[in-house]
C-alpha cells in the first residue's frame, strides 16, 4: 500500500493536519468545533435502526493515514469525459488537487471552479455563507470526523443568469491504502445551469483506502442542475458520504448515482425542496458482487408547497453481495399539493446474495400525492425462454436480461458519454450465468 504516514485521525493527527494548511481563522473555527464534537461522539450503535443493517465492527478509523499533504502520481480515470467538450475539470489524489482548469469565457462570466480550500481563503464572501448549511457536521461521528479533516474538495459558483453551455468534471483517485475527504459544494445563483460529471476510482479494482465524504448542492430560484455521480472505489476500500441538495424556488435536479465500489458504503443522501414549485428527479444504479456491502438512505424532504421529487434506484446483487436501500419521502405541515414517488427495485442473482428495500413516508399534509413500491426479484425463466426461442444461448439471455434491468434508469439520462459509461460499468460486472 502507498500510504505509510503514521498520522491518523487522532488529537496529534489533528494538530499536524492544522499546522499543514494556510487557512482563514473562520474555517479554522469550525473544523477545531467539529473535532471536539467528533471526540464527544461515539460511533453508531449495532442496533441504531440507521446502522442495523450494516455492521461497521471490523471497521478502525485508526488504521488510515490521513489526506496528502502533497501531490501523488496516480493515472487519471476519466470514464464520463470521454468525447465531451468540458468547460472545465478538478483532479485530485488522495484528496489533493493535482490539476484543475477553466474556460477563459466562464472565468470572464464570473463562474469559479476551483480547490475549495483556496475558495475559502480566496472568496471568502461566496464561500462561507454556503459551505455547511446543507452539510450537516453534528449528523453523526463520520459528518464530524469529515468536517474537521476535509481536505481538497471542489468549489463551483455559477452567478446570477449565467448558463454553462460545457458539462464540468471532477475526477478523484484513491491510491491503495489511501484516504480521501474531499468535500464538493455546488452553488447555482438565481437562473443559473450548469452539468456537473463526478467520478470517483481507486487505482485498481482491488485497492483499499478510506473516504469519508460529502456533497452539499445549493441552488437559487429558477436555478437547473445536472449532477451525475460514478463510484467506482476499489474492492477493499471504505466509503461514508453525506450528500445534501437544497433546491430553491422552481429550480429543478437531476440526480444521478451509481455505486459500484467499495467494500463497504454508508452513504446518505438527501433532497430538500425548500422553495415553492421546486422539481428533483434521482436515478440510483447499484451492482455488487463478491462481499460487497452498498446501504444508500435516500431522503426527498418537501418542504415547501406545489413540489415533485422521483426517485428510481436499481440494484442488482451477485456472489454473497448486499444492498440496503432505505428511502423516505418527507413531507412539512406547510407543503401542501407535494406530488412525490419513489421506487427500488432489485434483481437478485444468487442464492447467497441478498437485497433490503425499506420505502418509507412521513407525511404532515393534507392535500398531497405520495406513492412508493419496491420489487425484489431472480431473473426471469420466461424471459430467458422466449430468448432462446429466438437463437441466444441460456447465458446470452441472461446476460441481455441483466443490463436491460438498468435500461429504465438509461432512458432518464440525457448526455450521451454518461449513458455509454455506465453501461460500460454494468457490462463489466456482469458475469457468464449458468
Amino acid at each position: 500500500m502507498t500510504q505509510t504516514t503514521a498520522l491518523t485521525f487522532d488529537l496529534a493527527g489533528f494538530d499536524s493536519f492544522l499546522t499543514q494548511r494556510t487557512e482563514p481563522q473562520w474555517l479554522t473555527e469550525l473544523r477545531r468545533e467539529a473535532w471536539q464534537h467528533y471526540e464527544a461522539m461515539a460511533w453508531p450503535a449495532r442496533r441504531a435502526e440507521e446502522w442495523i443493517r450494516t455492521d461497521i465492527r471490523a471497521f478502525k478509523v485508526d488504521r488510515f493515514g490521513l489526506p496528502a499533504a502533497e501531490a501523488r502520481d496516480a493515472p487519471a480515470k476519466a470514464q464520463l469525459r470521454r468525447g465531451v467538450d468540458l468547460g472545465g475539470a478538478i483532479e485530485t489524489v488522495d484528496s489533493y488537487v493535482v490539476r484543475e482548469s477553466l474556460d477563459q469565457a466562464l472565468i470572464d462570466q464570473g463562474v469559479i471552479f476551483c480547490d475549495l480550500s483556496k475558495a475559502c481563503e480566496e472568496q471568502p464572501e461566496i464561500v462561507r455563507p454556503h459551505l455547511f448549511t446543507a452539510f450537516d457536521p453534528d449528523y453523526d461521528k463520520f459528518a464530524a470526523l469529515h468536517a474537521a479533516f476535509w481536505a481538497g474538495g471542489q468549489f463551483l459558483y455559477v452567478p446570477r443568469g449565467v448558463v454553462l453551455d460545457k458539462p464540468l468534471h471532477i475526477g478523484s483517485v484513491m491510491t491503495d491504502g489511501g484516504t480521501d475527504t474531499t468535500h464538493t459544494l455546488i452553488v447555482l445563483d438565481e437562473g443559473a445551469e450548469a452539468t456537473v460529471l463526478h467520478e470517483s476510482n481507486g487505482v485498481h479494482e482491488k485497492s483499499k483506502g478510506l473516504h469519508v465524504g460529502s456533497v452539499e448542492v445549493i441552488q437559487k430560484a429558477n436555478s437547473h442542475l445536472r449532477y451525475v455521480n460514478l463510484q467506482e472505489w476499489g474492492y477493499g476500500a471504505y466509503h461514508f458520504a453525506h450528500q445534501k441538495a437544497l433546491v430553491g424556488r422552481d429550480a429543478t435536479i437531476q440526480w444521478t448515482i451509481a455505486a459500484m465500489g467499495s467494500m463497504l458504503s454508508k452513504v446518505n443522501q438527501s433532497v430538500d425542496l425548500v422553495g415553492p414549485g421546486a422539481d428533483s428527479q434521482v436515478n440510483g444504479v447499484m451492482f455488487t458482487e463478491g462481499r460487497q456491502h452498498l446501504a444508500y438512505h435516500t431522503q426527498q424532504y418537501h418542504r415547501a408547497p406545489s413540489c415533485h421529487s422521483d426517485f428510481l434506484y436499481k440494484a442488482a446483487q451477485q456472489d454473497k453481495s448486499r444492498t440496503v436501500w432505505r428511502g423516505m419521502i418527507k413531507v412539512d405541515p406547510i407543503a401542501q399539493k407535494t406530488d412525490g414517488y419513489q421506487r427500488n427495485d432489485n434483481l437478485v442473482l444468487s442464492q447467497s446474495s441478498r437485497a433490503d428495500s425499506i420505502p418509507g413516508l412521513e407525511i404532515e399534509a393534507d392535500d398531497v400525492r405520495c406513492t412508493h413500491g419496491s420489487t425484489t426479484s431472480k431473473v426471469d425463466e420466461e424471459q430467458i425462454f422466449y430468448a432462446q426461442c429466438r437463437g441466444f444461448t441460456r447465458k446470452e439471455a441472461t446476460r441481455m436480461i441483466v443490463s436491460g434491468f438498468f435500461q429504465q434508469i438509461f432512458d432518464r439520462i440525457t448526455i450521451e458519454s454518461v449513458r455509454d459509461a455506465l453501461g460500460e460499468a454494468i457490462a463489466r460486472q456482469v458475469r457468464e450465468y449458468e
